[in-house]
């Protein structure tokens, strides 16, 4: 897989993914206590971050974005 994420968009998905991961495990708010909404904002969050440090978004390919330059 070609690389297809660009600095402005890396730097914005490891940002949400640590706001996501902190709102699921660190926060205390009664809303991500316990239930689908921790576990879906933590797997949203590890996966913004996968994708900001790799570079690649299998979404992005499949529709043929690119947020980087072309080299």
């Amino acid at each position: 897989m070609t690389v297809n994420v660009g600095l402005i968009d890396r730097i914005f998905r490891a940002v949400l993914g640590v706001v996501l991961l902190y709102l699921a495990f660190g926060s205390g708010m009664a809303v991500f206590e316990g239930g689908w909404p921790k576990y879906v904002a933590a797997a949203v969050g590890v996966v913004m971050l996968a994708t900001a440090l790799m570079r690649i978004c299998p979404l992005y390919s499949l529709i043929g974005v690119r947020t980087c330059r072309v080299r």
